[in-house]
Order: C-alpha cells, then sequence, then structure tokens
C-alpha cells in the first residue's frame, strides 16, 4: 500500500491531500481548489514533510492560475498568491525551492507550470528511491554486521511526507526489503505525535516490526546498546552540515555521538540550502502554545505557565555522521560538506 501511497495528487482541476491530523484513525482527503485552503492545510499539518510540502507548493502555482481565471485577477494578485504559497511554512526550505522552480514557467501558461511541477512530483519519487538504496548500503557498510538492523527514526518521513516512498523510512523501508532490518524504534514525536500516528501507520501497512517509545526514551534506548543506527530526515541542511529537523532531532544526534552509533540524515538535494551557511541562519517557527499547553483541548499546565513551542531544532554537522541524497551519501563529521559538493 504504501508503495503506491499519495499524500499529494493533483485531480485535473486542484490537488486531493490525505488529511494527516486526522490519521491512524480515520482517512480523509482535502480538496484543495484555492490558495487560502492551500496555505491553510500547509500551515495546519494537513500536508507536513518537506519534499510534501514542496510538491503541494509546486502545484499550489497551478491553483493560484486558477483561482486567478475565475476570478479576474491580474497577474500581479496571482503572484502575490503565489507568494503566499510560499511563504506558508518558514523552516522546510523544499516549499520555497519548488514554488521557485516551476515560477519559472508561469509565463508559459498553466500547462507549462503543471508540467513542471509533475516533474517536481516524479524526481522526488526517483530520488528518494535512489537514496534509499545508497543509505541502506552505506549502513551495512558502516555497521559492518552479519544480523539485521535495529533501527531508530524521529519523526515521520515515508510517503506521507514526501511524494511517495520516502526519505529516511525509505532507506529503513530498503533494509527490510532486503532482509536486513530487525526493529524500528519510531520516537512518539511531540507535539503532535507524527512517530506514533504517521509512521507507526506506515511501517503497520508494510509489515515492519516496531516500538513506539517517547521522545525522551531516544537517547536511553540508544546509549544501552539497543540501536544500531538513527536514521532521520530534514526540513532545511546549510552549507555546513548543520541540519533543521523535527524538534528532538538533536538529541538523537548527541546520543549517537556519545554511543558511537551512526547517526544517518536522508534528504534530497532540494532540501540543501547552499545559500545558508550554518544553522545559525535557519530560521526556526515556532507554533502556537496551545500545542503544548493543552492536550486535546484541555489545559494540562497551570493556567500561568506560558508555553515554548519550537517546531525543529538543528543538529550540528559535526554530529550528523552521514548526509544521504540522491547523489549518494556525504559523511559530513569527516569533513565532507554539502557546499564543497553540491555547488
Amino acid at each position: 500500500m504504501s508503495q503506491e501511497l499519495r499524500a499529494v495528487n493533483w485531480t485535473g482541476n486542484g490537488l486531493a491531500l490525505i488529511d494527516q491530523t486526522l490519521l491512524p484513525h480515520r482517512t480523509e482527503i482535502v480538496d484543495v481548489r484555492d490558495v487560502d485552503t492551500l496555505v491553510d492545510a500547509v500551515r495546519r499539518l494537513v500536508v507536513r514533510g518537506a519534499p510534501a510540502i514542496g510538491a503541494a507548493g509546486a502545484y499550489g502555482v497551478a491553483i493560484a492560475l486558477l483561482q486567478g481565471a475565475r476570478e479576474g485577477w491580474s497577474e500581479d494578485e496571482v503572484r502575490a498568491a503565489v507568494a503566499r504559497v510560499r511563504e506558508a511554512r518558514p523552516t522546510a526550505v523544499n516549499l520555497m525551492v519548488c514554488v521557485d522552480r516551476v515560477m519559472t514557467r508561469f509565463a508559459e501558461g498553466l500547462d507549462a507550470v503543471l508540467a513542471e511541477a509533475a516533474a517536481v512530483q516524479r524526481e522526488d519519487v526517483e530520488a528518494n528511491r535512489a537514496m534509499g538504496a545508497a543509505g541502506a548500503d552505506w549502513l551495512l557498510k558502516r555497521v559492518g554486521e552479519d544480523r539485521p538492523l535495529r533501527v531508530l527514526t524521529h519523526c515521520n518521513t515515508g510517503a506521507l511526507a514526501t511524494a511517495g516512498w520516502g526519505t529516511a523510512l525509505g532507506v529503513i523501508r530498503e533494509l527490510h526489503a532486503r532482509g536486513r532490518l530487525e526493529v524500528v524504534y519510531v520516537d512518539e514525536t511531540r507535539p503532535l505525535l507524527q512517530g506514533s500516528r504517521l509512521t507507526a501507520w506506515e511501517l503497520v501497512q508494510e509489515g515492519i516490526p516496531h516500538y513506539v517509545q517517547a521522545d525522551g526514551a531516544a537517547a536511553g534506548t540508544i546509549l544501552r546498546g539497543q540501536v544500531d543506527a538513527a536514521v532521520v530526515g530534514a526540513d532545511r541542511i546549510a552549507a555546513n552540515g548543520d541540519t533543521a529537523n523535527k524538534v528532538g532531532t538533536v538529541g538523537v544526534a548527541l546520543a549517537c555521538a556519545d554511543a558511537g552509533v551512526p547517526f544517518l540524515v536522508a534528504a534530497p538535494t532540494t532540501t540543501v540550502d547552499l545559500a545558508t551557511a550554518t544553522g545559525a541562519d535557519i530560521h526556526i517557527e515556532l507554533r502556537g502554545e496551545e500545542e503544548v499547553v493543552e492536550w486535546a483541548g484541555v489545559r494540562t499546565a497551570p493556567a500561568g505557565s506560558r508555553g515554548h513551542n519550537p517546531a525543529f531544532d538543528v543538529t550540528p554537522g559535526r554530529l550528523v555522521t552521514g548526509l544521504v541524497t540522491e547523489r549518494g551519501v556525504l559523511e559530513v563529521s569527516a569533513g565532507e560538506l554539502p557546499g564543497d559538493r553540491m555547488r
């Protein structure tokens, strides 16, 4: 099922998005035919994961063109609507990169825009397959074990988070397909439980053995020798290898460094932002306080408590053992930097 799963689908006159806020208990589709609905879907995490947001943003240019034609917008108004899509979430660079790529065909009209958006989606699936194979090869060589591997992952990086197949979860699927995966430890991922709701759901579809654990348990699981490698995704990678990913990732990386366990980041080259020199330059999205001081609308913290809710953290490049893209693996902590190899 997950091999065919598409979080983002073009219907001919709009986008069909799997509403990821409702999984795993309900599977519903959000029909997107206007810019307001798309921006809301991106911000509410109906669609999430940097590559999936990029694909949605690519088609968002077409949605703006179609809405503009229906409502009599000027070209400037259409471009302003596209800018709103591009800025819907600030940390994931794929959204900006994919919108900008499609906008190079803007003057050619709707058909050209749709062709470029379809290419974005197709190339992401191809990239995911390539990085899955490369990441599995690297891990098996690096760990050097004949037995199946025990792998930890954080957040959701599968078909739901991409145009198809997955990044870090694509590496895990490849290991499973080769018979080289024993079990996956899935961090639940605060504050919206993307691991327990989404990653676990995808692993169930694949029949992959796994445990869901609290984010706070990850470091202990690693330090107790229960994990052979950690594989995570990314929302933005700076030129020096610093990596922004879902909050909680840096703790996994620190534990891996202390335990001598490989920490592998899997992401397409569209996630590498060479214009961003270091992680200090990455804008970290702050989400609403209610996500950490309430649960299901019920206040869990005292009324006088404030909520600090960064959606991402930044893992220093010195902690990234390997960065796998569709082009292969860079051993970042050993000095192979994206800024040196991808210009």
